[in-house]
């Protein structure tokens, strides 16, 4: 059995997307000849809410090693974990390094700054490394025109290079998301690998009883959910939403018990969910609660609801990792996506597609609003969904699992 060091500042019990990334694949990695060993950041330095569940979906298999952090200053100057920690897990990494045999090193980004531990490890200790991203590094910030973004991307543009640049393998969600990182910095590419999120299917086993949902003081509600992160280049399809419920709504074709529920949609810049759906007279249709709920909780409220909402983004790299949650659920789902995303292709692998509206470059709102439209007149209608769900365990956690495998046995064989 070999070991691969992971390292990720943030762990159960963090509610982070990110945690989902070593939790879903550290959970199989023993059963392709890997033991994952975690080294992360004791939770009394994470300045989030803790998710009282959340622990009971990470395998025993995984051996964690806690180190600390500097906490967070007042006023807040640094709040990114992966810097505060930095000196410390550099420390700790160093010393596990020496009194352990590690095969390899893994690091999913962000926090991006933990990426240059892996240059540093390796030019320490000569032990491969490999980068995941989870989010690029170096990003589009159009729509994000503040001073702390342009800073963000400045160090960014500085920093990547030198942290990928002894990598042994670089991986992520999808091979778009990383590709233009080894066009910019390999003059041959590295072995490297692109693997969704992925799901466990045993997160979807766990229900929470007692759970009140957001829904349960409303009568005769017909709650519609989404549920997670709302995206910068989401927008317009936010905004062609509305305008077709709106016209479905003149025309007096929309259920008037359905009730619009966006839950975690976070601290989002630029004009929010509530004020789209304002414009076109629709803000007592809709409830926004920003806050992050608990991972599980979410499971809950969108494998209750009576329909399950998905938008990805105008970006054809956004894979949708919530896809396989929402598939998961075993709710009708209406979807708006790129149409060259990663994500439409697993929507149609399980023929889920029946309510899926693609987008393409180019087209504008209007154009959007009337596919939308189209599709909306026929989701609210009681129909049968039985999605071919066994045709997604090719996009499980455990066969990213198996494909992180793969990588690390190939570039351990190389050298």
């Amino acid at each position: 059995m070999k070991t691969v060091l992971i390292i990720y500042p943030h762990w159960v019990p963090a509610n982070l997307a990110g945690v989902q990334r070593p939790r879903l694949i550290g959970n199989y990695l023993k059963q392709f000849g890997y033991k994952p060993l975690l080294l992360t950041v004791d939770s009394k330095y994470y300045e989030e809410t803790p998710d009282p569940h959340i622990s009971k979906t990470a395998s025993k298999d995984i051996e964690v090693i806690y180190t600390k952090a500097y906490k967070v200053s007042k006023p807040r100057i640094i709040g990114d974990i992966g810097l505060r920690a930095f000196p410390f897990l550099k420390e700790k990494a160093l010393q596990i390094c020496k009194e352990r045999k590690i095969d390899c090193i893994w690091i999913p980004i962000p926090s991006f700054y933990t990426a240059i531990l892996g240059r540093v490890l390796h030019d320490k200790t000569g032990i491969p490394y490999g980068i995941d991203y989870i989010d690029p590094w170096v990003r589009d910030i159009t729509n994000q025109n503040d001073t702390r973004a342009k800073l963000s991307q400045t160090v960014a543009r500085t920093l990547e290079p030198y942290a990928v640049k002894k990598a042994a393998f670089i991986t992520g969600v999808s091979t778009p998301y990383y590709w233009p990182v080894i066009e910019r910095n390999f003059k041959t590419p590295p072995v490297h690998a692109g693997m969704p999120y992925g799901f466990d299917p045993n997160d979807h086993k766990v229900e929470l009883e007692g759970l009140k949902m957001p829904w349960d003081d409303i009568p005769n509600c017909k709650p519609w959910i989404y549920a997670g992160a709302f995206l910068p280049n989401s927008h317009m399809f936010m905004d062609a939403f509305f305008k077709a419920i709106s016209e479905l709504k003149n025309k007096k074709e929309w259920d008037s018990n359905i009730r619009l529920f966006f839950i975690g949609t976070g601290p989002y810049p630029a004009k929010r969910i509530t004020a789209y759906a304002a414009d076109y007279g629709l803000k007592d249709i809709v409830y926004e609660d920003r806050n992050r709920h608990p991972f599980l909780n979410i499971l809950n409220y969108i494998s209750k609801a009576d329909r399950v909402l998905l938008f990805g983004s105008t970006e054809k790299h956004y894979t949708a990792s919530k896809t396989y949650q929402c598939l998961l659920s075993e709710r009708p789902l209406f979807t708006v996506l790129h149409g060259e995303s990663q994500a439409v292709q697993v929507i149609k692998d399980v023929k889920a597609e029946a309510y899926l509206v693609e987008y393409f470059e180019n087209e504008n709102k209007a154009q959007i609003a009337d596919k939308i439209e189209t599709v909306l007149k026929e989701f609210q209608k009681e129909k049968e969904w039985s999605p071919l769900l066994e045709n997604i365990e090719q996009y499980s956690s455990k066969q990213s699992a198996k494909v992180l495998a793969e990588v690390m046995d190939k570039v351990l064989n190389q050298k």
